[in-house]
């Protein structure tokens, strides 16, 4: 079969082969191909191949040279073909000895001309010699060997290639040639044998089965929620149009609020993270990192606590506690505490913290203790012996659980034991000053004298506290005092230092007793400054941890929330280590919490929000930030735009591009803080340290990925962060202790552009927002065991005042410049709507209030939102109520929430919504029309008085003015009921359709309502039985004045003779 197909370029073939006739072994054909894939090669023929024979063709003949094989012996038979396969290394058929060549990669002709040689010669060799003569041409021709390799689409053309390597099986870990080494594409042996690359997190979306009806079902809402709105509007109530009116701006408000909750849930996704292959990459002996250290980045972890009194030192030093025995490398980990009170209390508590834990660190690490938090783990419900292999671990545990009641005795006998030292001191102190002042008298002292002796805080070493004092003094009050950085516990060796088997009264043999840096850092206040709350201290410790350990990541933690997993952070370090790694600014943990009640009356876990919410948004560009729990990129924290970002136009943003320029942003947000000259920006940026400016570059390159496939952009090489950290010395703690002074601030851009931003009392959401609107990514890390445990107020008037801050935070940011409204367009038009959801959902509350009312007032007028219960409006509500409860349990069904939980966070909507999220509307307006500045107190973690019931808490009533309101929609919509069944009962001819329509929605608020109440009630049974006499009196007593003052349509003259 030959032919040519190509008159311009004719086939190098055909004069050869007609002479001599073709090879036996050589195949001949032509294949009309896309562009044609390989030359016109002939082992028979003299190969002259020009540099241009790359060109397009679209027919070529060319020679399919058939690789030998055990079936296929060229010129060979019988004993000479099995002689070749042995020979060339083939395993023949039959019990014929196998003997392995020196050459695995040997061609067809070498091995037949060794054959031949051997029985004397039959020209073979010659054959042999011409066609190596012919492949050595190819081998010194760049061109040649491009050729070859790859076929002119560039694809790569296997036959060809095996043709030109002379192998029979090619390259793999399944077979190799001896010199396990391809000089011309660099390949080894050692390529196949290592792992494969393996991604350190992956994505679990949800099932179709679960997620597309979801989807189908919200769709079907809305439309038939502009159905039924659209009916509303043009079927008035002509005999209450008052009613009509409020009923539908209410309506249309819930269906547009509804709208921007449910929009942001419809790509909810689960995630999971490899703690196998992050060992694998990061704490393995390899070429990299022959000794196995880790090369895993720096992690420094902030605790933030305010007023010990709200606060207890005993909380915050089991925080502590379980964070210094974290399972993450010791010499990686560094631990910073903010006392924003500056108390010597929980000064002195963390000092007792680091001294206990040189005990329960290293217990922890040798009975793989979980969780950590000893308080915690001494107080759960089950087998301690479980999962425990060491025969010592019953005395061990026996023996540091007295250690940790003594040690909790000791913290709770702190403020006695200062005050009595400061009691002796004080008084030392004025035994002093009496001396000096009869010596100066000559031993007496003046009656007219008086002592003035400061009463002052003392140390225990004999010197003043800088911070806080008891009595208050200048330099030495809230919002008043000096900085205090103080290092408890050193920075750790890089090398384990293992314990001995005498180590304080424990065998530590074999385990590693070190502890990670802990600091105390307590920032200079001054009544001429605003200090910003909490975010100002944050700020402080991000300055002051990059001085003294500029770690690459941040974990945030408030002083109740603990670790519960001791792999937490290995878990959220997968997610900034993996491909891609790079652009994400933040990993959000969900809160859990403990302490709450059996029932969660009052929603305390939140569950809807941070397992169905948060998770929604992961599917989008990311959760928001909600203040604890949250691992930060420390240069994200800077300003800085990611590596590489995304724009979305169009109206709905479905428009995608990346972002082409990240040097010349469009707007200011997007402006990167090093524009322009380093020396002129960075000190009016970051403020005046040098050390701290140069640290910037430090921790965004150890932020990096690992660099350990083609993928990964912006990674960095194996190996780069293994070198030991320096000890610090005495420049470096002055420095740190010059960044968190009071006046470092000034002039810069921390907490406007730089760090936590100010200006807001919610300022994680608004962090947050920041980050989101630069182009960056956040990741939600749901762990299998909670990462994170705190605890949450079970108290009525606590909770309603957590609430209340959210909400008035969220209005704050309404009407700010963080409304997502004014967002740039990187961010995602779904997450758009749920920022842009954060700052209107407190304003919903005036349209719940006035609905709430609705029905009392149908009741008392005897009219109803619609003229008739008639057929069209009962079956848009059937639909609409049907749909939302469909929705509500696929919810249920993808999110892993309970019924109950669902259940629960309806009902706290409602009442949240006429009492705390009511008032801050009223705040967020008074604070932007006339300036009035809100403040708010530190929500309280102690718990109630009575010790002997854990929930005591739950049943104490603070009375507060957010009750009002709620209480009043109650005893409305009683007394309406009672007037209601009244009216009707009494009417010539009873309306039961609008008494039904009534009472139902009255029934839906009460119930709703129900927790509310029962809190008001205190604890069970403790409720006067004349408060319930007089509440039926009162609602009996209304309710027939009201049938006086306005009696039933046909009843006005019996009613009129009617006299008290």
């Amino acid at each position: 079969m030959d032919k040519s197909s190509n008159p311009r370029r004719p086939s190098a073939s055909v004069g050869g082969d007609s002479d001599r006739g073709p090879s036996p072994q050589s195949v001949k054909f032509a294949r009309r191909t896309s562009s044609g894939r390989v030359v016109s090669l002939s082992r028979d023929d003299e190969i002259d191949v020009p540099g241009d024979y790359a060109a397009q063709n679209d027919y070529i003949n060319y020679t399919v040279l058939m690789p030998p094989t055990p079936d296929n012996q060229p010129g060979a038979s019988g004993g000479a073909a099995a002689a070749a396969a042995t020979s060339s290394g083939d395993k023949p058929d039959g019990p014929t000895t196998f003997r392995a060549p020196s050459s695995r990669f040997r061609s067809e002709t070498q091995q037949r001309g060794r054959a031949g040689g051997g029985d004397g010669g039959d020209g073979g060799g010659d054959a042999a010699g011409k066609l190596d003569r012919r492949m050595s041409v190819l081998k010194n021709n760049n061109n040649n060997k491009s050729m070859l390799l790859r076929s002119q689409t560039q694809e790569f053309d296997h036959n060809r290639w095996l043709f030109e390597t002379k192998g029979k099986y090619g390259i793999g870990n399944a077979f190799w040639q001896d010199d396990s080494f391809d000089h011309d594409t660099g390949m080894s042996m050692q390529d196949f044998m290592d792992k494969p690359w393996k991604p350190l997190t992956r994505k679990v979306q949800v099932p179709g089965g679960v997620i597309s009806p979801y989807r189908v079902l919200i769709v079907i809402r809305m439309i038939a929620l502009t159905m039924f709105l659209i009916w509303r509007v043009q079927n008035p109530n002509r005999e209450a149009m008052w009613l009509w009116g409020i009923s539908i701006v209410c309506e249309i408000w819930f269906a547009f609020s509804w709208l921007l909750d449910i929009l942001p849930k419809f790509n909810p996704i689960n995630r999971a993270a490899d703690l196998a292959a992050l060992k694998d990459k990061f704490e393995t002996p390899g070429p990299s990192n022959p000794t196995g250290r880790s090369d895993l980045p720096g992690m420094d972890v902030f605790i933030s606590t305010a007023d010990p009194d709200k606060e207890p030192p005993l909380v915050t030093a089991n925080t502590i506690l379980s964070i210094l025995a974290v399972n993450y490398p010791i010499e990686k980990v560094s631990i910073y505490i903010s006392d924003d009170g500056g108390a010597i209390l929980t000064f002195e508590a963390m000092a007792e913290a680091v001294k206990f834990a040189e005990v329960w660190v290293p217990f922890c690490r040798k009975h793989d203790i979980e969780p950590r938090n000893p308080d915690s783990y001494f107080s759960q419900k089950m087998d301690p012996t479980k999962n425990k292999k060491r025969p010592d671990f019953v005395k061990d545990r026996r023996w540091i659980k007295r250690e940790y009641d003594e040690f909790k005795v000791r913290i709770n006998g702190l403020p006695e034991v200062i005050h009595k030292r400061c009691k002796m001191y004080n008084k030392n102190e004025e035994m002093q000053e009496k001396k000096l002042v009869k010596e100066k008298n000559n031993g007496v002292i003046p009656p007219d004298h008086k002592f003035e002796v400061t009463k002052a805080t003392w140390m225990a070493d004999g010197t003043h506290w800088p911070g806080t004092w008891f009595n208050p003094a200048p330099d030495h009050a809230k919002g008043d005092h000096a900085g205090i950085l103080q290092i408890m516990s050193k920075v750790p060796d890089n090398d384990p230092i293992m314990g001995g088997p005498d180590e304080k009264r424990l065998d530590f043999t074999g385990i590693d007793i070190r502890l990670p840096m802990f600091a105390y850092v307590s920032r200079e206040k001054r009544k001429c400054y605003d200090h910003n709350k909490k975010a100002g201290a944050m700020n402080a410790l991000v300055r002051a941890s990059a001085i003294l350990s500029n770690g690459a990541f941040i974990l945030n933690l408030d002083c109740d929330h603990y670790i519960y997993n001791s792999m937490a952070i290995r878990e959220g370090m997968c997610y900034m280590m993996d491909r891609g790694g790079d652009r994400i600014c933040y990993i959000q943990f969900p809160q859990r919490f403990e302490g709450i009640d059996p029932s969660d009356r009052y929603a305390n876990h939140n569950t809807v929000f941070f397992d169905g919410n948060m998770r929604a948004l992961d599917g989008l560009q990311g959760p928001v930030y909600v203040g604890t729990g949250c691992m930060f990129r420390r240069y994200a924290l800077y300003g800085f735009p990611p590596p590489r970002a995304n724009e979305y136009s169009g109206v709905f943003g479905q428009n995608k591009a990346p972002v082409k320029n990240m040097v010349h942003p469009q707007s200011e947000e997007e402006a990167p803080l090093t524009s322009g000259h380093p020396d002129l920006d960075l000190p009016k940026k970051f403020g005046n340290s040098n050390m701290f400016t140069e640290s910037i570059a430090v921790a965004e390159f150890q932020g990096r990925p690992l660099a350990d496939h083609f993928s990964v952009k912006n990674g960095r090489a194996p190996g780069a962060l293994l070198m030991p950290r320096p000890p610090l010395d005495a420049p470096t703690a002055a420095e740190a202790i010059a960044v968190i002074s009071c006046w470092y601030e000034d002039k810069t851009e921390w907490g406007d552009r730089i760090g936590w931003i100010y200006g807001s009392v919610t300022e994680d959401v608004v962090t947050g927002y920041r980050m989101h609107n630069r182009g960056w990514r956040s990741v939600y890390c749901i762990t299998k065991r909670d990462a994170f445990r705190g605890t949450a107020p079970i108290n009525l008037t606590d909770r309603l005042h957590q609430v209340l801050r959210w909400a008035t935070g969220s209005v704050e940011i309404f009407f700010s410049r963080n409304n997502a409204i004014l967002a740039t367009s990187r961010l995602k038009f779904l997450q758009r709507i749920a920022y842009l959801n954060v700052g209107i959902y407190p304003f919903t509350s005036i349209f719940l209030v006035v609905y709430c009312f609705l029905p009392a007032l149908s009741l008392f007028s005897g009219k109803f939102i619609v003229q008739s219960l008639d057929i069209h409006f009962l079956s848009y509500l059937l639909i609409i109520t049907l749909c939302l409860v469909f929705i509500s349990l696929l919810e249920v069904k993808w999110s892993g929430i309970g019924l109950e939980e669902w259940w629960r966070n309806e009902q706290f909507w409602v009442i949240g919504g006429t009492s705390a999220h009511l008032v801050a509307v009223i705040q967020g307006l008074l604070k932007v029309i006339a300036g009035i500045e809100i403040s708010f107190t530190l929500t309280s973690k102690s718990t109630g008085e009575d010790e002997d019931d854990i929930y005591a808490d739950l049943y104490v009533v603070k009375w507060t003015g957010l009750f009002i309101m709620p209480l009043f929609i109650i005893i409305m919509n009683l007394v309406a009921l009672v007037i209601g069944f009244s009216r009707t009962v009494y009417s010539v001819i009873p309306e039961w359709s609008k008494l039904f329509g009534g009472a139902f929605f009255s029934f839906w608020v009460l119930v709703h309502m129900y927790p509310f109440a029962k809190g008001l009630m205190g604890r069970r049974g403790r409720v006067p039985t004349i408060v319930y006499v007089w509440a039926g009196l009162i609602s009996i007593t209304s309710s027939l004045l009201w049938i006086v003052i306005s009696p039933p349509p046909g009843n006005a003259d019996d009613t009129a003779s009617l006299k008290f």
